[in-house]
């Protein structure tokens, strides 16, 4: 008698669990084009997601991303007027002031950017004037470096900000010498084909694990300060040389699908 009683609720439950599942595979997933719990949707593409970098030793990206350095050499960079003239030693490249920014031979859009960096140690200067450096989305959006650790400067100025328009939310810069992350989700402007736009750029910023850009909206270009304009779909990933030695590490890039 006490097992048809426990019975009865299992049943009900299993029954209730089926009218759900069969009530939601009826609604339209988002996109239109499935079902809610369609078996036939295609599955995601399994990667092997990669190891996690510690102080003594870069991790390993993820199996789907374009590595940028390596550690080994500046094959994937250069300059202006040239081959990239940074140094690269013991696994990191290091700015060498007054030779110029260094940019991506390939071009990029929608993205999420893997940058590794430390500022020089002991630190030098104040403000501004101290580890500075910048990772420039499209070559056009820059997302400063700077060692903050300890260092007063305008809070639009300070690390991890997206320069001159969004100060990040927290400071979460390690001290100077340490080997920081910068975790960048980016998507740029969209135009349509006159030139009207459709929606600003975005981008978002873990720095060190810490979220510190959450979804802002770009205003416009770092350099001009004017409202952003129709520019190339794609682009190049600029580093900045800003005077100062910053070193870099394990950069790598994953594309992802553009925002409609």
């Amino acid at each position: 008698m006490i097992a048809h009683k426990l019975i009865q609720p299992v049943l009900l439950t299993l029954l209730l669990v089926c009218a759900v599942t069969a009530q939601a595979q009826e609604k339209t997933a988002p996109g239109g084009k499935w079902k809610v719990h369609d078996m036939d949707r295609p599955a995601p593409k399994q990667i092997d997601p990669g190891t996690t970098s510690t102080q003594d030793a870069p991790g390993r990206p993820p199996s789907d991303a374009i590595v940028l350095f390596d550690g080994k050499d500046l094959s994937q960079w250069e300059s202006k007027d040239g081959p990239a003239k940074w140094k690269v030693a013991n696994g990191y490249m290091e700015t060498v002031p007054k030779t110029g920014y260094i940019h991506t031979k390939q071009s990029f859009a929608d993205c999420q950017l893997h940058v590794e960096l430390a500022t020089p140690a002991p630190a030098v200067g104040e403000s501004q004037d101290r580890g500075n450096s910048g990772v420039f989305l499209m070559g056009l959006y820059e997302i400063q470096v700077l060692d903050s650790y300890n260092n007063r400067t305008y809070a639009d100025g300070q690390a991890a900000a997206l320069y001159g328009q969004y100060p990040p939310l927290v400071n979460a810069s390690r001290p100077p010498g340490q080997w920081q992350t910068y975790t960048i989700i980016f998507h740029p402007s969209r135009w349509d084909k006159d030139g009207k736009l459709i929606r600003l750029g975005r981008v978002s910023v873990f720095h060190n694990g810490i979220l510190v850009q959450d979804n802002v909206e770009i205003q416009g270009p770092t350099v001009t300060g004017e409202p952003d304009k129709p520019h190339a779909d794609r682009l190049p990933i600029s580093l900045q040389d800003h005077n100062h030695p910053v070193r870099y590490r394990n950069i790598w890039i994953r594309e992802i699908p553009p925002q409609d």
